[in-house]
Order: structure tokens, then sequence, then C-alpha cells
């Protein structure tokens, strides 16, 4: 770093240590002293002071952060609540250029209804005809077309393109009216006023929800059966169990009557992807996503989120369900009950109906970031899953892998693969050759590899200069063991683990200091483990068997007389293959060996005959 750099985070660091312990917020500043930073704290020194130390450890968002900032602000608070309330406040007054800025994925959907006295049901992503209204807007087209779909289909709604009532009787029935998927308006056997009870009821569903709907459905048909209109009664039956029907096959029901939302994370190296599912009335009625880029501490950016989402409504449910726990819970369940004016609880759900909508909402976060950053779903899913099972502190996206190869002692190898995002990162690939360990011991081997691969990093090579995330040695816990201790003596703190094979030479589990992981319940983490075991057991077996072959080429050069063992080597990394050899010249030999004429020729001639 620059001189003036350190200089900078010189005076930061000073004005830092002397703030106050008291809550508070507090302002970054860029050169130009406008505002990029808002953040709240519960003791103003403890905090501010962390962004101006080991910086070479912070996230990639926080590090841009810190070198932009050239000077800060801070106001006391009488307690942490006060802070959050007026970071939130600060926030919207200054959108700060590193404070999260949610961006929702796509434009509005709305539910159509046609005028007239037969009036229609569809999916519309305008508002632009003026003989229609709208009921809206919904950010999910996937739920308006879903509701609308099930509207039709349970109240036996027309939905082809006849126009009543010029078109009643003029041709036999289509096939939806033959297996009961509509009532037959073309039939001209129903009125005006008959038609618009039916389709008020669907609209009553689509507002209402369906719990609702089958209530007053029921009163209505035990008003008709008193009345004896035992036909009516039968249709209001009909209507009833469709309803039941639909709300027995789709996940987008719930047993739940209150009204909550559910929050779930799908994260990327360089974009977080955020769902909010909202439940009204025990059904699915929107749902949103949003991108956040910069992907930085996972507790932080759920906490930030719920803050600045809600902090834009005007109404918030009394439950929002979480996917991970936060470290602001209770502060900002107290924060939005006095926003609010009642009760709201940040659950996260263990088991049952709760954990299943988790896991829907997740799975919809994680869909749109597969769009954007070109993943599949499962992919993000499987290192999600990953870190959960391992207790990491965050996704590993950045995945190290090592395993060693040997053929007896004279050929003994390691391989180093990255799996970045979920996928190989051949840029990061690196080849070992043993160097310093005696006999075979592979705990020895894994040793020296893992030492040598962080001093590089410790000495600032920047093909190393990349931490991991996660270490998965091809080994079992005796592995772990060995290499822990090496992390441990160099200060090294990167998650480690191990991959244990069956007989069958397929991941069966991950093996930690003290026990094993069971991994094979989980598809998707079984698929990537195992890729990630083939991958770096492939990268090292073949460099072994290209230094196998190396080794040979150079026993046999150093059978002729004034070639030896360094000379040898020299040749081979000029020329590579036994080829390249081949068709070197004598003049070519002698240079890249730096040998006379006739050690040249000899090896010339020798090559040709054993080449």
């Amino acid at each position: 770093m620059s001189e003036s750099y350190n200089d900078r985070l010189g005076f930061l660091r000073d004005k830092a240590n002397k703030l106050t312990l008291s809550p508070g917020v507090y302002l970054m500043k860029d050169k130009t002293g406008k505002i990029i930073y808002v953040g709240k704290a519960k003791a103003l020194k403890n905090r501010v002071t962390t962004y101006f130390h080991s910086i070479e450890n912070h996230n990639p968002k926080t590090y841009k952060l810190v070198s932009n900032i050239y000077d800060f602000d801070f106001i006391v608070c009488p307690s942490e609540l006060d802070a959050l309330v007026l970071e939130a406040s600060l926030i919207k007054l200054h959108n700060p250029k590193y404070n999260i800025m949610l961006k929702d994925d796509k434009g509005y959907n709305y539910i159509k209804i046609t005028k007239g006295d037969f009036p229609r049901l569809s999916y519309s992503l305008n508002t632009n005809d003026e003989n229609a209204e709208y009921i809206g807007p919904y950010t999910s087209g996937y739920t308006v077309k879903q509701t609308v779909e099930d509207a039709n289909k349970i109240f036996m709604l027309p939905s082809c393109n006849k126009v009543f009532p010029r078109d009643f009787k003029k041709e036999r029935p289509c096939l939806n009216y033959q297996i009961k998927r509509c009532m037959g308006v073309c039939t001209g056997r129903f009125s005006a006023e008959e038609y618009g009870k039916i389709f008020s009821s669907a609209l009553d569903y689509i507002r209402s929800g369906s719990k609702d709907s089958i209530e007053r459905l029921r009163r209505e048909m035990e008003e008709a059966s008193d009345k004896l209109e035992f036909e009516k009664a039968a249709k209001l039956r009909d209507q009833i169990a469709a309803i039941e029907r639909a709300d027995r096959s789709q996940k987008i029901m719930s047993d739940k009557t209150t009204d909550y939302d559910i929050v779930a994370l799908a994260q990327n190296m360089e974009l977080t992807s955020v769902a909010v599912v909202k439940y009204r009335g025990g059904r699915l009625i929107d749902k949103e996503n949003f991108y956040i880029g910069d992907e930085y501490d996972p507790s932080q950016m759920r906490s930030d989120f719920l803050v600045e989402y809600y902090s834009s409504k005007q109404t918030m449910p009394k439950e929002i369900y979480i996917d991970r726990e936060i470290e602001d819970k209770v502060l900002l369940e107290e924060y939005f009950r006095s926003k609010f004016g009642h009760k709201v609880s940040l659950v996260v759900p263990q088991r049952g109906e709760g954990l299943n909508q988790i896991v829907l909402a997740r799975n919809n976060a994680s869909e749109y970031l597969s769009l954007k950053v070109g993943r599949t779903a499962k992919e993000i899913n499987a290192l999600e899953d990953l870190a959960k099972l391992l207790g990491l502190p965050k996704i590993p996206m950045y995945i190290e892998s090592y395993d060693i190869s040997n053929m007896g002692e004279e050929t003994r190898v390691a391989g180093m693969i990255v799996y970045r995002n979920g996928r190989p990162f051949k840029a990061g690939y690196r080849k070992f050759t043993i160097k310093d360990v005696v006999g075979l011991n592979d705990y020895a081997c894994m040793q020296e590899v893992i030492r040598r691969r962080f001093q590089h990093y410790k000495d600032g090579d920047e093909s190393f200069f990349t931490l991991p995330d996660l270490i998965l040695l091809d080994g079992g816990k005796g592995h772990v063991s060995a290499v822990q201790e090496v992390l441990d003596e160099m200060g090294i703190e990167v998650s480690l683990f191990g991959l244990v094979k069956d007989d069958k030479h397929r991941t069966r589990a991950i093996a930690k200091e003290g026990g094993e992981i069971q991994v094979n319940a989980n598809k998707n983490l079984f698929s990537l483990l195992t890729n990630i075991q083939d991958e770096v057991h492939r990268f090292s077996i073949s460099f072994q068997r290209q230094q196998h072959k190396k080794k040979q080429y150079e026993l046999e050069i150093t059978r002729v007389k004034g070639i030896g063992e360094k000379k040898a080597l020299a040749l081979l990394k000029h020329f590579k293959t036994k080829q390249g050899l081949k068709e070197a010249s004598v003049e070519e030999l002698a240079s890249v060996a730096k040998i006379n004429k006739e050690t040249a020729d000899r090896l010339y001639l020798y090559i040709q005959e054993i080449f």
C-alpha cells in the first residue's frame, strides 16, 4: 500500500480509538465528504476500530469500503434501539453506496378482470386496458398465473375467446365443458345475474383466500338446502370440494390462518438473492425476489435486509420466518414492535410445515440467483447445505482440496484443486513435488504441502493470495489432525475436513477431528463432494504419472557419458516430451544442457536410438 494510504489509515485508527463505548451510529465518508456507509453499534469504539485493523482479512465488500474511507462522523444514541432507528432513517436519507441496495428482479403482475355482463379473469403484465379492472400489483408472475388458473378451474369459469352473450348457442360446447372444467356459458343456460354470483365467489376466493371462501360457500349451501334448492346446493358443494382439492395438491397453501412472511437467502461469490414469500389467510399471495451485491457476513446481511425491506412498508405481519439465526434478532423484534405497534416474532423453524416453507423460499432465491450467475439452483443449494452440515461461519465459495499420489519413493507428488462458486476453477489448480519427507508417509507429505502452500501466502505470492473458505483433504481424521497441527503452528484459521471413501472408492463421509459426518442422504451435497474428490484424485494422479515419465527419461539420458541428473532435468524441462527431445538438433541440445559438441553428438545419437 502507498505511504499516503497508510497515513490515512493511521489517522482513521487514531480517531476510532478515541471514540466512546456508548451506542450510536457512524457515517463513513469518501474523499469528497459524501456519506458512503451508515452503520450502527452497541459500542462505537469497538465497532469502528474493526474497520481499520487487519484489513487484509476483510471480506471483499468491507475491503472496498475501507479503501474509500477518508473520514467518518458519528452520533451517540441513548440505546442500541435508538441507534437502529436512526440508522434506518439515515440510510433512507443518504442512500449510501455501500449499504445494501435492494433490486427487485422484475416488473409487476396483475389479475385482470374484464368489464361487462360476463367478466373474465386473466393474467396481465400491465394495466393499459380501459375496459378492465385490475387486482394487484403482485411481484410474482407465478403466483398470479396460479391464482387465476385455480379460480377459473374451481368455479368453472370460461377461458375461451368467445364473447357473451353474442356467441350463445353458435357452436357445440368445447372439451372443457365435457370434462367439467367449464360451466358452459356458451350453452345460453346462465343469465348474467347467475354468472355474476359465481364470478363474485371467484373474486372472493382470490381476495380472501380459500378458508374464508369455504366458510361462505358452506353457509350458502346450507341455506340452499334449507330452501330445498338442491341443484344450487350441489353446485356449491362441488365448488367447496374443488377448493379443498386445490388446497391439498399445492404447496402454496398453509395450515396456518395467521398472516406471515418467509425470508430466505441464497449466495454465491459476487451476489446474494433474497426471496420473500407472503402468506395471508393461509394462502400464498405473493413472492418477491431481490439481489444484493457484494456478499458479506450472512447474519449481518439478513439483519440489513429485514431493516431495509420492512422499514419501507406500512404494515408487517406478526410472524416472519427466517432461514438462519441472526445476532440482532431481539433488537430487530423490538424495533419492528415500536414501528408497527404490535409484536413481531422472527422465527427460525426447525421442523414441520415451517421448515418446508423455508426450503420453498430458499429454492426460489436459489433459482433466481442461478439465472444471474449461470449456476444451477442445485449447485447453490449444495454449498449452503455443506455450510450448514459442517457448521461453517459462511457459505464456502472458495474450496481447496488436496490429494497425495506416489509411485514408490521416487515419484511423490500432491495435487491442489480449487472449486470456486461450486465449480472447478482450473486457474487456481497447483502441483507440488514432495521434497523433504523421507520414506512413504502420507501424513507428513500432506503436512509439507499445506505448509508450503500457506508459506507462499504469507510471503505475498499472488498466485496463492486467496485464503480458502474450506479445505477438504483426500483422507480421514488422521490426515485432518496432522494438517490441523500445521495450520495452528502457522496461525492460519481455515475450516478443515477430510473426504472418506468407501470400498468402491465413492465418497461416503466427511472426516473431522474426532469423528465422521455421513453425507450420502443429501443427493446434491453427495454429488458435489464426490465430484471434488474425483477431480483432485484425477489431477494428482495425472501429475504423478507425468513426473514418473520424466524420471524414466531422466534415468535413460544419464546413461550418456557427460550427462548427469541436473543436465538431464534441464533438457526435460525445456523439451518436455520424448518427441521434443528427438526433434532437437545437436546445437539445441548443447545449448540447453550447456555441454560441448562431442557430448551433444553422443546424446543426439543415443536419443535417436532409444526414443
